[in-house]
């Protein structure tokens, strides 16, 4: 019987849970996404948790924020003043800004504090310092990535071929 190894091309369903109980993230309603094993491109924990199943073989796993996103850091947390921003820029408490970096990388960023004056946003992974909870069920195990059958601006987590 086959059995996930890096290298392998395997398609998965999954459900994210918090330690609250609520849903972050599913593919149940939506399509399986395709994970190149060994690539990095996933989770540490979570490429770790498909290695040795089979095919159809199902798993529920717990992440510590260590193998997950990692845990918060107070340090990623910046103020700057309005006079900073953009004209006609007005953030909100909990709006999500898209900001660049001096490459011009793009890069969420949460808006914890907004006033007349100055605006605060923290660049931690939403998921950051959060214990994570996944139901996983392997589809398929392939040696190749799955052919593509949409065009890269259609394209998402499920087709690895595009990205």
């Amino acid at each position: 019987m086959k059995r996930v190894e890096n290298g392998h091309f395997v398609k998965i369903d999954y459900t994210g849970t918090l330690e609250n109980g609520d849903t972050f993230d599913s593919s149940r309603n939506s399509q399986p996404i395709e994970v190149e094993v060994g690539a990095g491109r996933v989770i540490k924990g979570f490429e770790q948790a498909l290695i040795g199943m089979a095919l159809k073989e199902k798993k529920t796993f717990t992440l510590p924020p260590e193998e997950a996103y990692g845990p918060r850091d107070q340090n990623l947390e910046h103020s700057f003043t309005r006079s900073e921003l953009p004209q006609g820029v007005d953030p909100k408490a909990g709006q999500v800004l898209t900001l660049r970096n001096p490459e011009g990388g793009q890069f969420p960023a949460l808006v914890k504090h907004a006033d007349t004056e100055k605006i605060t946003v923290d660049l931690n992974h939403p998921l950051a310092g959060e214990t994570l909870t996944f139901e996983i069920e392997v589809l398929e195990i392939n040696d190749v990535p799955t052919p593509c059958s949409c065009t890269p601006s259609e394209c998402s987590s499920c087709c690895s071929s595009c990205s």
